[in-house]
């Protein structure tokens, strides 16, 4: 298998990723335990998962609309960009513009888009720093 999803140590008894519809886009996420989500603070959802993909394509997270709109909820930075060589777990960073928020476990929270992505011409693939933290690991500010 090239494309996918594995629970991590510690997280038996979730769900892997699935998409609900023939036509949906995405993978649906739940969140692997209960959050307490606070207003205006970043509150940090663990998923449970890694993912696994080829280098030419990108894991994108996007936090479901229904939560957006019903409960005020974003992620912190938009979009969550997964790397593929990211092997660490998926955490999301939410905030509630609503007040407190508490996710329960199991509950599905965000979604996820394998894309392919190109790259400038003269780009030195594979040049340069191996990961070597977690979440958000790629550099400084």
């Amino acid at each position: 298998m090239i494309r996918g999803f594995e629970i991590l140590e510690g997280y038996e008894g979730i769900h892997l990723p699935t998409r609900k519809t023939a036509f949906s886009a995405g993978y649906d996420l739940e969140a692997a335990e209960n959050v307490l989500v606070s207003r205006e603070k970043i509150s940090l959802v663990p998923t449970g998962l890694k993912a696994f993909f080829p280098a030419d394509e990108v894991l994108l997270i996007y936090l479901r609309s229904s939560l957006a709109v019903k409960h005020g909820l974003i992620l912190a930075n938009g979009v969550g960009v997964i790397d593929a060589d990211y092997r660490g777990h998926i955490i999301l960073p939410v905030v509630s513009f609503f007040g407190d928020f508490e996710i329960p476990r199991g509950m599905r929270i965000a979604q996820g888009l394998f894309q392919k992505y190109m790259t400038v011409d003269g780009d030195n693939l594979g040049v340069g720093a191996i990961r070597s933290g977690r979440f958000g690991s790629t550099g400084e500010f």
